[in-house]
């Protein structure tokens, strides 16, 4: 009786071990952990499994995507906490100051259609030919291994824009739909002297 339960248990524990792993046919497994912005403590972070069986190529892409997405976070970071202080002066459009423009997403209802077609104009049109591409002019001659750190940081940059962004984004829109729920006034809570 006792081998027949111990057979039963060995047997039903085996339908939770791993399947044997197949061999892929077509498509090259790459591995991509000692890319660059592969950093302690996550290592190679892909939870989506996003990088599974794809080439090089595709790869790169992703990189060039996540610099952009990077780059571009880094500036709505700026462009979110910048109307806080200071503001241009003139009109946006005739008769709307940018003074009268409310800061974050409150601002969205308040800039005319023809001011968002500009600035989708504008973006579309950057984006489209690379006017913010790779510049050989001004480009500092480094070595391999400052030019790595350089890049590291640039990626470490954007990862956390991304994440500034989101959380602005976050916090803004809960203020708006409960205002002082946290009980402050201004974005920037650190720094009061810039209110005054």
């Amino acid at each position: 009786m006792k081998l027949a339960i111990t057979t039963l248990l060995i047997g039903s524990a085996a339908a939770f071990a791993p399947a044997p792993a197949g061999r892929s046919s077509s498509v090259a497994q790459m591995s991509y952990e000692n890319e660059l912005g592969v950093i302690n403590p996550t290592g190679f972070f892909d939870p989506l499994g996003l990088t599974e069986g794809i080439d090089q190529e595709t790869f790169d892409q992703y990189r060039t995507a996540e610099l952009k997405h990077g780059r571009v976070a880094q500036l709505c970071v700026l462009g979110y906490i910048t109307p806080e202080i200071f503001r241009w002066p003139g009109e946006i459009a005739p008769g709307i100051s940018f003074s009268d423009i409310p800061n974050g997403i409150a601002a969205i209802d308040a800039i005319p259609t023809l001011g968002w077609l500009q600035m989708v104009f504008l973006i579309g049109s950057v984006d489209y030919f690379g006017y913010l591409g790779d510049f050989a002019s001004g480009k500092p001659d480094l070595d391999p291994e400052t030019l790595e750190e350089r890049q590291l940081a640039e990626l470490q940059h954007g990862r956390l824009a991304m994440l500034a962004t989101m959380e602005l984004l976050r916090h803004d829109a809960q203020n708006l739909a409960s205002p002082g729920f946290d009980g402050l006034d201004n974005l920037i809570t650190g720094l009061p002297f810039l209110y005054e």
